[in-house]
């Protein structure tokens, strides 16, 4: 689960912090900078996934989930001759808490921690002004932190490896013969060659390497813009990773998960159902639909329909035929169930064409399924029915789980939720931590959240009272 992130100079935002727990939830008006902070963390996917290992960041394209453009759009205030800096911290899981290396002595050394952070700095070279590259990339785990720095001459003079903590004691060791420069490290978060060569026992930095991509590759990611549904789909039999960037292979998924009969359980110590099946289930607890099924449109054709009903009377039709609002939600369903456990998911506006009842369900569907799966997931929303919920469950201490009459299994607290308001103030955006106490209430409530409803609330009721005691009078 990633923990903290520490941000300057990226777009709206000159500084920022974050703390995340299981579900974080960020809201604010449009242009906010809501969407940066996802933004970010894509851009940090991408370039992990990026092939060409000499790309310092990969900014996107047009297919790209974050098309960035280039550095100087996203520095903020477009100072080429700022860097840019973060430092990301994540729980590592149990197989990966230990490192282990060969000191200068010879001797084995553990370097053992719950946590890991990664920091780095990029920029523009000093110089030309149109190379970029990374000046600092940062390990720490434990009380030790190894980096990769700059020399005094900049990034054309070469890298020095410096190790630093207070346990345990661990002492690089150089390697014998001429000694190699080392160049700066290969994208964002890994170390050239050049400092296992110099370094008779700096192979345990692969270790660091791994459970930053590691990171990288949980992180799955749902934008605000799906496709329209179709009629009928062509599967060519091909599991898909994701769901894409805009639901454009969820069918895929569902026709996937459910050939590989892959299935899901909806709470702890209930019976496994097939994957269709669980996805069905939530449909009809978000109140959208009664049944849902994959049918094939004749034998081994590879073309099928998605069907739902909207009642068991009702003749079940195509999801063309049916409220827009169902197609868009069954990407954010499918996502949730088709990762792989400890995933991290980052959605954006997962409500949008939904009625306000089904945007307040959404939020027992993460809370749940999050809780059930080990799921992180970080959502960019407008809708205050899912951050009511969110409060609502947090004053009650328990996440709400499907089915007539189930008892939750889940605690919740206030630890298990975070919600942030963003805001933009002459292009200097602002992150505020709205303090969710033990009764599910906001302490910190922003002026402006949600357009003023309380203002409007109170001048519905003055507007109102005019209106009776006019018609009285007359």
């Amino acid at each position: 689960m990633i923990t903290r992130l520490r941000l300057t100079n990226f777009k709206a935002w000159r500084e920022l912090q974050v703390r995340f727990a299981t579900v974080t939830g960020v809201f604010g008006a449009n242009s906010a900078g809501k969407s940066s902070l996802i933004q970010f963390l894509l851009l940090l996917k991408q370039t992990r996934d990026a092939t060409d290992r000499r790309i310092v960041l990969d900014f996107g394209g047009p297919e790209s989930p974050a098309n960035l453009g280039s550095y100087r759009e996203v520095v903020h205030g477009r100072d080429s001759s700022a860097d840019i800096s973060w430092e990301l911290a994540w729980t590592l899981p149990m197989r990966r808490r230990r490192i282990t290396a060969q000191s200068a002595d010879g001797k084995s050394v553990e370097f053992t921690g719950r946590e890991m952070a990664t920091s780095c700095t990029v920029g523009l070279s000093r110089t030309t002004g149109s190379t970029l590259s990374a000046r600092l990339l940062s390990y720490r785990i434990g009380e030790s932190t190894f980096q990769l720095r700059a020399n005094a001459g900049g990034t054309g003079g070469g890298y020095t490896l410096e190790v630093s903590g207070t346990l345990p004691t661990f002492d690089l060791k150089r390697s014998q013969g001429r000694p190699f420069r080392i160049p700066a490290p290969v994208k964002t978060h890994a170390f050239p060659q050049q400092v296992r060569w110099s370094y008779q026992n700096a192979d345990f930095l692969n270790d660091l390497e791994v459970a930053y991509e590691s990171l990288m590759d949980r992180i799955f990611y749902l934008g605000p813009l799906r496709d329209y549904p179709q009629r009928q789909y062509y599967w060519s039999g091909a599991s898909p990773a994701d769901v894409g960037s805009r639901g454009e292979r969820a069918i895929d998924a569902i026709l996937a998960a459910t050939a590989q009969g892959k299935n899901r359980q909806l709470k702890p110590r209930a019976h496994n159902q097939p994957f269709q099946q669980v996805i069905a289930h939530w449909l009809r607890e978000l109140g959208l639909v009664n049944r849902f099924s994959m049918e094939e449109i004749g034998t081994d054709s590879n073309l099928y329909q998605a069907r739902v009903s909207a009642n068991s009377a009702v003749t079940s039709t195509t999801l063309t035929d049916v409220g827009f609002g169902i197609s868009q939600v069954l990407p954010v369903l499918v996502l949730l169930y088709y990762v792989p456990e400890g995933s991290v998911l980052l959605l954006e506006q997962p409500e949008i064409h939904l009625h306000p009842a089904v945007q307040s369900r959404l939020a027992d569907l993460f809370l749940c399924v999050a809780k059930h799966r080990n799921l992180q997931i970080i959502v960019e929303s407008h809708s205050q029915h899912l951050l009511q919920r969110l409060q609502r469950r947090v004053a009650e201490g328990k996440v709400h789980v499907p089915g007539k009459g189930a008892t939750s299994p889940f605690k919740i607290s206030s630890d298990d939720v975070r919600l942030y308001f963003s805001s933009v103030s002459r292009g200097l955006g602002k992150l505020e931590d709205l303090h969710l106490n033990h009764w599910g209430e906001i302490e910190n409530w922003p002026d402006g959240f949600f357009g003023d409803e309380m203002e409007e609330i109170a001048a519905i009721s003055a507007a109102t009272l005019r209106r009776k005691l006019a018609d009285t009078s007359q």
